[in-house]
């Protein structure tokens, strides 16, 4: 049997009551956490251009999140999608090294609306085996990142979730994968550059889910080895593939369990320095300026990452990829917030000077893909030396977010929606994630995302 037979099996068969309750329950925290870093992608700039071109891409039907806006339902796919992840704080699997709900979600939401609806328990199934697929691409291949990996397994998991609520067979499905393989794009070079294409990739993947499920309806012939065959997607995208413990896993381990919050707005790789100078500062109280250097050693992938330089005028999509950075504007404030990466702070020379005394450094970690462990050492002008390690950051599922924590982030979030949003969308949101096993009708969340008083809310 296939890989993409196998994939369409588990898509297509698992039903909610199979899924154990900590998928049940870590999907809905994630369902919450994603609508909200949605909504405050809406006001990232560069927003009200994008939003100007895809209006044009089809006829307006699936609201965009934070926005009163509707867009057809691939394109309202697209642009939640890179609203989802225009501020690098949406969750990820982080051995996959995959942010699935930045696509996973977008497309279900937008399947739904297809449909003309779809249960709360129908979502959750639905995430969890696209999570499950995109995570198990990530976590079949030994090698570095090529591709960005994010848009390009995350698509394929957005398009088993989408196929599932659209009601696809499987032999749909299957061909639905090779349509997809047909469409699956996205490089590291924007990643490498900073530059704010790179959430677009997971857009124009989440974009090409919906359709590649459309396309699979005309019943044309499509490749059977879309992901083993030596030009499928493992061999070209990945390389180094090893999908057999991943196929295997399937029905047992469920990714979305294993998925890890982002408590920093800022790339993942940068969370155990951010994690470091924080817990270094509450512990001794040191200030900015007390500080000679900060050196942060580091597995490979964390270089690679975020390791580059801070540099005046290079923009929030640079800066949220820049340990230095991130880590300098900790030591002034003690937070870093959304808003600490628009206007006039991005080119504050305060944060810059600090910045260059922050280095990070190739710990020889021979795992192409560790994120951890990670080690800071503040050393401070007055001679001090003061450690701290991680095994594993902090919103890993080895050490979660509290309940409040994740509400605190998502409302904070909510606050900077491009529309203003009704004071309590907050609440309705949390208490509608809370219960959305029970849900009749998932449509609401996008109502409640964005108000449209065209159509009251229902479920």
């Amino acid at each position: 049997m296939s890989a993409a037979a196998r994939f369409a099996s588990h898509a297509l068969d698992t039903r909610f009551a199979d899924l154990p309750a900590v998928a049940v329950e870590r999907a809905k925290v994630f369902v919450l956490d994603s609508l909200g870093v949605g909504i405050a992608g809406s006001s990232v700039e560069g927003a009200e251009g994008l939003l100007r071109v895809t209006a044009g891409w089809g006829a307006p039907a699936v609201p965009v999140w934070g926005r009163a806006a509707r867009l057809s339902a691939p394109t309202a796919a697209f642009m939640n999608a890179w609203q989802m992840h225009n501020q690098e704080y949406d969750g990820l699997h982080e051995g996959a090294v995959v942010h699935a709900m930045a696509t996973v979600l977008p497309a279900s939401l937008a399947a739904a609306e297809m449909r003309g609806g779809a249960s709360g328990a129908e979502l959750i199934a639905a995430i969890a085996v696209g999570v499950d697929i995109a995570a198990g691409l990530g976590l079949a291949s030994r090698a570095g990142f090529r591709f960005f990996r994010p848009g390009t397994a995350g698509g394929f998991g957005a398009t088993a979730a989408a196929a599932r609520l659209l009601g696809l067979d499987k032999e749909a499905l299957q061909a639905a994968f090779a349509w997809q393989l047909a469409q699956a794009s996205g490089t590291m070079q924007a990643h490498v550059e900073g530059s704010p294409v790179l959430p677009a990739q997971l857009a124009f993947n989440a974009r090409a889910a919906v359709q590649s499920c459309e396309l699979a309806r005309l019943g044309f012939a499509t490749p059977d080895a879309v992901f083993e065959g030596p030009f499928g997607y493992l061999a070209l995208f990945e390389g180094e593939p090893a999908p057999a413990p991943v196929l295997e896993s399937l029905g047992r381990d469920w990714r979305i369990a294993e998925f890890s919050h982002k408590p920093f707005p800022a790339g993942r790789a940068t969370h155990g320095g951010i994690e470091g100078v924080m817990a270094l500062q509450q512990k001794h109280g040191f200030m900015a300026a007390d500080v000679a250097a900060v050196e942060i050693s580091a597995p490979p992938l964390i270089v690679r990452l975020v390791g580059r330089p801070a540099r005046p005028d290079a923009g929030a999509s640079y800066t949220r990829l820049c340990m230095a950075w991130a880590v300098a504007r900790v030591l002034q404030n003690a937070v870093l917030d959304l808003a600490d990466f628009r206007g006039a702070s991005l080119d504050d020379p305060a944060t810059q000077e600090l910045a260059r005394r922050v280095s990070v450094t190739n710990d020889g970690n021979v795992d192409p893909n560790a994120l951890v462990p990670q080690h800071v050492v503040v050393r401070l002008r007055n001679g001090n030396e003061l450690a701290w390690s991680c095994e594993a950051m902090l919103a890993n599922p080895a050490r979660p977010l509290t309940t409040e924590q994740h509400l605190a982030k998502f409302r904070r979030c909510v606050e900077f929606s491009a529309t203003p949003l009704p004071p309590d969308t907050s609440a309705r949101l949390i208490e509608t994630v809370d219960r959305l096993e029970a849900l009749e009708d998932v449509r609401l969340l996008g109502t409640l995302a964005a108000p449209d008083t065209s159509r009251p809310p229902t479920g």
